[in-house]
């Protein structure tokens, strides 16, 4: 039988234990959907950290057996990202200025990168997804749209999860083809780039802040090596503690 605490008060689902990278991070349930919350002799994450679910499904969605829901788009069914898929990312990133605002500080490297002067956003972002997947085993890629009101998210009556300060990102199950070429607009521009996206496999994560005129990566040296050296990303290196707004940029 399982114990009460076990017990997702979200969703009713067994939960089990989790314990993050920092010794210093408390020891919390997770149930298979994602939701997480505090064990009963620790503190828990503040609010912000826990990814949840924050939009129901719309009535034209296809929900398959297990739960997921899938969306039709170019002849095809694409899956919808939960809590689950983000959980890994959720509450590991800190509040400041520096990188690890936007990434976990779980890479062995990071970097910020944004359009060159006298380069076209779309020149830019090709570059960025070419040198990407190149670097990347073929697999699938979870591609996040942030919820903005104003923006494009491909999706917009799919439910979504909440990541950061509360915000809303549509997260769909893609590849690089359609990280280039589903969206219309963003925050940075007229470009079509996801806000935040990463291979099944984990191995890097961009990220785009709702406040940030520029993107932020964490990956292997052998990714962020690639990109420095292709002058259409103009990609920088940057540590974990330094502020990472690149030299001649301002926020927002």
């Amino acid at each position: 039988m399982t114990s009460p605490v076990a017990t997702c008060p979200e969703c009713g689902l067994p939960g089990t234990p989790t314990v993050y990278r920092d010794p210093d991070d408390p020891l919390n349930w997770i149930c298979p959907e994602g939701h997480r919350w505090p064990a009963a002799d620790r503190p828990g994450w503040s609010p912000w950290a826990s990814p949840t679910a924050v939009a129901a499904p719309h009535a034209g969605d296809t929900t398959t057996r297990t739960g997921r829901v899938q969306v039709g788009k170019d002849g095809r069914q694409w899956r919808i990202g939960t809590a689950s898929d983000v959980a890994w990312l959720a509450g590991r990133t800190t509040q400041g200025l520096s990188v690890t605002t936007a990434i976990p500080p779980v890479f062995d490297a990071y970097g910020t990168f944004h359009p060159p002067t006298g380069v076209g956003l779309d020149a830019h972002e090709r570059a960025v997804i070419d040198e990407l997947a190149a670097c990347t085993p073929d697999q699938p890629w979870w591609l996040g749209f942030l919820d903005t009101g104003a923006h494009d998210v491909v999706f917009p009556q799919a439910p979504k999860v909440s990541l950061y300060w509360g915000w809303s990102y549509l997260l769909v199950e893609a590849g690089p083809e359609q990280a280039l070429t589903w969206r219309t607009g963003h925050l940075r521009g007229d470009g079509a780039l996801p806000d935040l996206f990463f291979p099944a496999d984990r191995s890097w994560l961009v990220s785009a802040l709702w406040d940030d005129t520029w993107t932020d990566i964490g990956a292997s040296v052998a990714v962020l090596t690639a990109l420095r050296h292709n002058p259409l990303v103009n990609a920088r290196l940057v540590g974990p503690d330094e502020d990472a707004c690149p030299p001649g940029l301002t926020r927002d």
